[in-house]
């Protein structure tokens, strides 16, 4: 892209990234058979990018990354393995990938789809918070779906 070209055409925001990943990355989940939602908030306060149920019961919590600075001001993904059985990171094409940490599973994604480059490592929940965080799951799930039906109510 020329400086003029970048006049007339500027490129994405960071929400819009983000926004853009997101929609991929949990295309890309749903095609795999998860069930997804996004803006999970957990017990620790954090809230999780995008949060994925398996059909045998298994979550994954994917941390959306829009850029380089998002993932430097951005130290608090560690906290969020305590909520998952497996921890991935979703980037645009053009992250610096190399940046990631080799321990989590990696996702690239844009508006139209993602590809798995990097199986989360897997370290299971316990039984107690597992069923705690499939009951938020499900709540969450069912409190939008009824928004979107009678959002008055």
């Amino acid at each position: 892209m020329s400086p003029a070209d970048s006049i007339v055409t500027p490129p994405p925001a960071r929400p819009e990234i983000t926004r853009a990943v997101c929609r991929g990355a949990s295309r890309h989940l749903r095609a795999r058979g998860y069930a997804v939602v996004t803006e999970m908030r957990f017990a620790n306060g954090r809230r999780g990018d995008i949060v994925a149920l398996s059909p045998s019961g298994e979550l994954l919590v994917v941390e959306v990354k829009s850029g380089l600075a998002d993932y430097r001001i951005d130290g608090k993904w560690p906290d969020y393995r305590d909520y998952c059985d497996g921890f991935l990171f979703a980037v645009a094409p053009e992250f610096p990938r190399e940046i990631l940490p080799e321990d989590v599973g990696l996702i690239v994604a844009d508006a139209w789809g993602g590809e798995l480059l990097r199986e989360a490592p897997r370290h299971p929940l316990g039984g107690a918070r597992r069923k705690m965080l499939t009951i938020a799951f499900a709540r969450l799930a069912a409190a939008r779906l009824s928004a979107s039906e009678d959002p008055v109510a």
